[in-house]
């Protein structure tokens, strides 16, 4: 195994210490849109066949959360073995889309809430033979601070 580390999806998101998923923006309209459109716009209004890349706002707000019991289905890969349950935020973000994604490690749905801010961050989802794969993860936040694992989040 090497020591690399490379996105499980291919230019959906940034690595490195100020990650930021990476969205498209329409050169017509202006909608953004993640994942990254391509060919044409999404906007029934819009006869837009351009795109820019843009990054996305870093933080937004939990829009709704649930715990994963189950193991999801193939082309899923648990970095698990036995596989163990997992939140998912919907974080609304500034530019106005809701993104779902894996909270950060060691956080679960009781450090959650409607409401509150959540923070990208970049974590390993499963490590093959040519190295780790990351994955962007929403990290739960109290007033702009980062919530300890195991803190309560409607302190």
């Amino acid at each position: 195994m090497t020591d690399t580390a490379t996105p499980a999806i291919d230019g959906w998101f940034t690595t490195g210490p100020d990650p930021a998923l990476l969205g498209s923006r329409c050169t017509t309209c202006e909608t953004v849109y993640f994942p990254p459109a391509s060919g044409f716009c999404r906007n029934p209004g819009c006869a837009g066949e351009e795109f820019a890349q843009t990054p996305l706002s870093r933080r937004g707000t939990v829009w709704s959360y649930t715990d994963a019991q189950y193991q999801p289905p193939a082309p899923y890969i648990s970095g698990t073995d036995p596989y163990q349950p997992f939140a998912l935020a919907a974080v609304e973000l500034p530019e106005g889309l809701v993104v779902l994604g894996q909270v950060a490690d060691g956080y679960g749905v009781a450090d959650l809430r409607v409401g509150a801010e959540a923070e990208l961050v970049v974590e390993t989802l499963y490590t093959d033979e040519t190295g780790d794969r990351t994955v962007w993860r929403w990290r739960p936040l109290i007033s702009g601070q980062v919530v300890e694992v195991g803190e309560e989040a409607d302190q």
